[in-house]
């Protein structure tokens, strides 16, 4: 091995290490027999009882999940009509509309939710507003699966459709979704794991009401990271490591070729 590669994996491993440990730190001592959680003391699962007994977090724990549900619902739904749309109608105004909420921070989309909300249809902020905000937040993400998708397949299949007297919607149910399938799949799990884990967005539109998960545990590490936050953040870090595995095995399905196999 030369001197440069040994170079590149040692890098490699340092930013690796960045990015792992504490994570790894996170889960060791969820599993740590103290309160205080400032050194180990035992091994114990007591903390995943505690926390699986927590009412407030379990209620948290469940709007987070009906919001993911349902903004992945909603934004794998209209991503994937954007993305057909962007591929169909080559108009250069499209792609900007789609993706500007994807390029844009996270605290200014926030703010500009809020104030839309607040200003422009004087509603009342909670479980409905973070709906809209997370689809909003991830339709992009769909919209760049998909259209990637999209540019990968033979345009050829679908001219031949038409050819045989096919119709739109006869073309789109039996020829199109099943192409783009794995990106419609690959899509809604990523925007599932967006959503149920962001906080910025979150915080800008939950308003006073029902407890959301990212803004619970913030709450609770104001005081002390206890592992009982230890605890439910390993749940939620586990979570959204086997949607990314499941998404990752859809997406490689994208790749030039595969619809001929």
């Amino acid at each position: 091995m030369s001197r440069n590669n040994i170079a590149l994996w040692a890098m490699a491993g340092l930013v690796y290490s960045f990015l792992y440990i504490p994570l790894i730190i996170v889960v060791v001592y969820s599993f740590n027999d103290s309160k205080l959680n400032a050194e180990w003391v035992g091994f114990t699962f007591s903390w995943y009882r505690t926390l699986f007994h927590n009412e407030e977090m379990l209620t948290a724990a469940r709007n987070s999940l009906f919001i993911a549900i349902s903004a992945s619902f909603l934004a794998t739904t209209l991503g994937t009509m954007a993305g057909l749309a962007i591929h169909r109608c080559k108009l250069k105004v499209l792609p900007m509309l789609a993706f500007t909420p994807v390029a844009m921070p996270e605290i200014l989309l926030g703010v500009s939710l809020l104030l839309f909300f607040l200003q422009v249809l004087n509603m009342t902020l909670g479980l409905f507003s973070i709906i809209i905000a997370h689809t909003i937040f991830c339709i992009g993400f769909v919209t760049i699966i998909v259209r990637a998708r999209l540019q990968g397949m033979d345009e050829s299949i679908f001219e031949a459709a038409r050819d045989l007297g096919a119709t739109p919607w006869q073309t789109f149910h039996q020829i199109t979704l099943p192409l783009i399938k794995p990106a419609v799949i690959a899509g809604a799990l990523m925007s599932f794991t967006l959503s149920i884990d962001d906080f910025v967005i979150t915080f800008f539109t939950k308003g006073v009401g029902e407890p959301i998960l990212p803004i619970q545990i913030y709450t609770m590490i104001k005081v002390a990271v206890t592992p009982e936050v230890n605890a439910i953040s390993t749940l939620l870090m586990l979570l959204t490591l086997i949607l990314i595995i499941i998404a990752n095995k859809f997406d490689t399905r994208m790749l030039p070729g595969d619809s001929e196999k």
